[in-house]
């Protein structure tokens, strides 16, 4: 029996989209779909909730709970990964906290910034572990991770393990419909061509009908900025540099030096800057979760309908052989943006079939947007390095290279708040000499 592993199957939202996905393709009928998660309460929710879909949907995936991390990898074909080291109390809260007390401040913080940083260094060694296991239990399996920081934790496993692994983001497709849409444009007949890394891809090609659209969008875009919006930062960032990009601009706003400053406060009602939105974001969650288990868990008339998550699309492509492009996180092997460093993993057009996840060629970014790129590379490369050697200085270094924590701080109040954030995280990261 093939088998599909989600670990993290307690992100119940997630599972159900991911799984639920996967159960209306007709290649995947007769799976198994094995989940496992350190909360064994929310891993038997999610459990209920699967199971039910598969009857309202008459699937014939076999949904199966297990609480040993190495027999639900036993034999698997694909691996999905969506964990949470540290979860948002304490590790989410300390990331942001400490911060505060030197005058930094965050949106979301699980990509680069000191919070993205620390992420990475709590979440690196669980993924090593889920390598070993891997290459001892299933080796062949493809590894579909959902897990940010994406660029670290995806570099970390294609550099150091040899288990084949793609990371996956959803912000790729979304990004050329959204900003249509958020500038009143049609969005039928587009073609679009994006790369860059992730959460910092570029637009950097957009048409429809065969007509570039770029001119038509930073016409309207530039009307959009006189009045206060949600997507301020992203059209800021394509004003001075010339293209959109694809993750949000609560995002954007900490992985560039511009934005969140303490000498110039007013830039963020200017930019109309969420500050803190990820606790906000999290504590929501936390308290409308009765509220969703009911609909979710209790409901046995759950249904579903296939997301645009790339997951099932890619397993099913792999399982049929029939290809379908997506963006996906790679090691820039052989140069695939010919102007980042080969070591950075790099969000690319890949082609999805039989053979696996083949990345292809983009070539030159347009100069501003490597540099812009590179600047959040430097911190991953540091991070990752930090993470596979254990040595502190290494945390420095990545700190004081990161955009906006080097904007704002001395080196010695750097070096001051990597530590105490060390210290905070206590038995959440491993021992750094």
């Amino acid at each position: 029996m093939s088998k599909i592993t989600f670990l993290g199957a307690g992100s119940t939202v997630f599972a159900k989209n991911v799984l639920g996905d996967c159960m209306t393709v007709p290649a995947l009928q007769g799976f198994e779909f094995a989940l496992f998660d350190i909360d064994h309460e929310r891993l038997k929710d999610s459990e209920v909730m699967l199971t039910n879909i598969k009857e309202n949907l008459g699937s014939t995936v076999k949904v199966v709970s297990y609480t040993d991390r190495k027999d639900a990898l036993m034999g698997a074909n694909y691996v999905i990964n969506a964990i949470q080291v540290g979860g948002y109390d304490p590790s989410t809260i300390i990331d942001f906290e400490i911060p505060k007390k030197y005058g930094l401040r965050q949106t979301i913080a699980d990509t680069i910034g000191i919070g993205g940083l620390f992420r990475s260094l709590r979440t690196i060694p669980v993924m090593m572990d889920f390598a070993r296991d891997m290459e001892e239990v299933c080796p062949d399996a493809w590894f579909l991770n959902y897990t940010n920081p994406m660029a670290a934790l995806t570099g970390a496993m294609n550099r150091y393990t040899d288990i084949k692994t793609v990371g996956l983001c959803h912000s790729v497709q979304v990004c050329a419909d959204h900003l249509l849409k958020s500038l009143d444009m049609p969005t039928d007949n587009i073609q679009s061509k994006i790369a860059g890394i992730n959460h910092m891809a570029w637009l950097l090609e957009i048409s429809r009908n065969g007509e570039d659209l770029y001119p038509e969008i930073k016409k309207r875009a530039n009307v959009k900025q006189k009045n206060k919006h949600d997507d301020m930062i992203r059209f800021e960032l394509m004003q001075r540099f010339g293209y959109y990009v694809t993750e949000s601009s609560e995002h954007n706003a900490e992985y560039h030096p511009y934005f969140i400053k303490s000498k110039y406060p007013e830039l963020i009602d200017r930019f109309n800057i969420p500050l803190d939105e990820y606790p906000r974001r999290c504590v929501n969650q936390i308290d409308r979760w009765k509220e969703m288990r009911n609909d979710l868990i209790e409901n046995k008339t759950l249904a579903h309908s296939r997301t645009h998550e790339y997951g099932s699309y890619i397993i099913e492509a792999m399982e049929t052989n029939q290809p379908i492009k997506i963006g996906g996180n790679v090691l820039n092997t052989g140069r695939l943006i010919s102007n980042l460093p080969e070591k950075a993993c790099v969000e690319v057009p890949c082609l999805v079939d039989a053979n696996g996840v083949t990345p292809t060629y983009v070539g030159d970014l347009p100069e501003q947007l490597a540099a812009l790129n590179r600047t959040n590379v430097n911190t991953q490369l540091l991070t990752i390095e930090a993470a596979m050697t254990g040595k502190k200085e290494h945390i420095y270094q990545a700190a004081m290279l990161d955009p906006h924590t080097s904007a704002e701080l001395s080196i010695d109040d750097i070096v001051a708040l990597c530590d105490d954030l060390i210290e905070a995280h206590g038995d959440w990261l491993p021992e750094y000499r």
